[in-house]
């Protein structure tokens, strides 16, 4: 049985997030939990803990693939300033990312360890840290996964792909702006 090899990240930025109901990645594909993981590349300590967790991965389950580690695996970290437009996504500029998921729904908690139910409260730009396994798999093609475990809300942040909250499209019309201007 392969072994998993655990990392929990410093700060890092959420998106893609389908962590409350698992979203199939194609059409009939089975749906996952899952999330990208954007690292800020002056986070050297998250980036060289799962660069370490994959080669550790790598070395502590040859066996899945008859005793040697193949060339060209699949899987690690990806350079957002080469694989994403920038100008399109600012918020991969300057970052490493990484595509976790899992069949379990993830645990989902706040920086103070309470679990966040309200499925707005945790949402692609927000802030915090994330478990996560690498282990190997050989199929079609071999790799290691990235494998999603629970996450923690650090701290809010724009919401990436569009999208404004209702409190702030309206703020200028808010009832106490009225109210204060109606004093004047």
């Amino acid at each position: 049985m392969a072994k998993a090899i655990k990392v929990v990240t410093g700060k890092v930025r959420f998106s893609y997030a389908h962590v409350f109901t698992p979203q199939a990645s194609q059409e009939g594909g089975t749906p996952k939990y899952s999330v990208s993981i954007i690292i800020p590349k002056s986070d050297t300590e998250t980036i060289n803990k799962i660069n370490k967790a994959i080669e550790q991965a790598k070395e502590e389950n040859k066996a899945v693939w008859g005793g040697t580690v193949p060339k060209g695996l699949n899987g690690g970290l990806r350079d957002g300033d080469e694989e994403k437009d920038t100008t399109r996504y600012p918020e991969f500029a300057n970052s490493y990312f990484i595509n976790a998921n899992s069949f379990q729904k993830p645990g989902v908690v706040d920086a103070a360890l309470e679990p966040i139910i309200n499925k707005d409260d945790f949402y692609s730009g927000c802030y915090g840290r994330a478990s996560l396994t690498f282990y190997p798999y050989d199929g079609k093609s071999k790799g290691i996964a990235c494998g999603l475990g629970n996450l923690q809300k650090l701290e809010d942040g724009e919401k990436l792909g569009g999208g404004a909250s209702a409190a702030a499209d309206f703020a200028v019309w808010s009832w106490k702006t009225f109210q204060l201007n109606s004093q004047k």
